[in-house]
């Protein structure tokens, strides 16, 4: 008789012994990678917007972001604007439902910093990040031609957090 186990993972704050893990996703699952100052800056200015999941006590999933301030992707004012950078989850520990969990905690977090709206970018070919994204009410503002070094196309992607 087979057994199943249901699977608990924990978000938490990005701690600085947790830059190996993050440094380690990041390269396994994204193109694009980051030196080790770009994440510790980040965790230094906006510490409750980094986040890592754990599974069974291994980081195995990360969202990165910031509080920018530019004009609003909605409107022709100036806006302070929650920018995801870089979030990623291990392959083996996908559609689990962390990637989102990830993501609605970052949105809150971004909320407390006083965004009024968040954005992303994501490559015009990762169908199941836009799909994750468009399931948390962000719209496609714009095509961004040639973002990526590799020369692909990014989509930019935002939405009110009000």
């Amino acid at each position: 008789m087979g057994s199943s186990r249901s699977i608990f993972f924990k978000l938490r704050v990005f701690e600085p012994r947790d830059l190996d893990s993050v440094i380690y996703i990041n390269r396994t699952c994204l193109p694009e990678n980051y030196p080790p100052d770009f994440f510790l800056m980040h965790h230094r200015e906006h510490p409750e917007a980094f986040l890592v999941a754990e599974l069974d006590g291994e980081v195995i999933g990360y969202s990165m972001s910031r509080v920018e301030h530019g004009f609003s992707n909605f409107r022709r004012v100036f806006a302070k604007k929650g920018h995801v950078i870089s979030i990623a989850v291990l392959p083996r520990a996908r559609r689990m439902g962390i990637a989102t969990s990830l993501m609605t905690r970052t949105l809150e977090a971004l909320r407390k910093y006083g965004a009024s709206e968040v954005y992303l970018e994501v490559r015009v070919t990762n169908e199941p990040a836009i799909n994750l994204y468009r399931k948390m009410n962000f719209e496609i503002v714009r095509r961004l031609v040639g973002y990526y070094v590799d020369g692909e196309d990014a989509w930019l992607m935002a939405r009110q957090l009000w």
